[in-house]
């Protein structure tokens, strides 16, 4: 599973995911798109409905991947411990589930809901990432066997976030080559990040 609030997704969630994919010998890649990501409370974010379009826009010409929207239906904050536990229930227990993650957010994982809870249920697919590291060492301590549930991707670097694509459309840069194009041309033909003032009320 992949999950985010994919505003927008691009490039780099999905050569993360195929790589994944292929090291792993994934069955499928489940994309996840977060409705109230706990990390993000009290900030801007666009609307599900959008960016679950993209996400669909996005991988449609990829079998492997599919969407599920089990965070979309689920009242509060979207807790990843408690989206590996539901998933694993209705994939069934010989399900063998991997969370695919960037090095940033395993830097970060001791603060996340049930850290221990989501090593249990789930080996970790981790990207690096430009400009981010983490101390496995440390981790380790604190997430006794999280070395060996973890797997390091090696996998070329992509200097490409959400932010920085939201950023660039609000500044009228392109993001053309670093989304697909199916979502390129659905954050212009909606407004997108754009000024407020330039793209009236629908934009955030």
């Amino acid at each position: 599973m992949l999950g985010g609030t994919f505003d927008p997704i691009h490039y780099g969630h999905l050569m993360l995911a195929e790589e994944a994919r292929v090291r792993l010998q994934l069955a499928r890649v489940l994309f996840i798109p977060a409705k109230d990501p706990p990390h993000k409370l009290g900030q801007p974010y666009s609307p599900v409905a959008g960016r679950l379009r993209m996400v669909q826009l996005a991988i449609a010409s990829n079998p492997a991947f599919a969407i599920s929207e089990v965070e979309l239906t689920r009242p509060g904050p979207s807790y990843t411990v408690d989206t590996l536990a539901h998933l694993q229930q209705a994939l069934g227990p010989e399900a063998e589930l991997f969370f695919l993650m960037g090095l940033d957010s395993l830097a970060s994982i001791l603060t996340w809901r049930d850290p221990a809870g989501i090593l249990a249920r789930a080996q970790l697919a981790v990207a690096a990432r430009p400009g981010f590291c983490a101390d496995l060492q440390a981790l380790e301590a604190a997430l006794p066997g999280l070395s060996a549930r973890t797997h390091v991707l090696d996998m070329p670097e992509v200097g490409i976030s959400s932010h920085d694509l939201r950023r660039r459309v609000c500044a009228g840069l392109p993001i053309r080559y670093q989304v697909p194009d199916s979502v390129e041309a659905y954050v212009r033909e909606q407004g997108l990040y754009r000024p407020v003032a330039a793209a009236g009320a629908g934009a955030q």
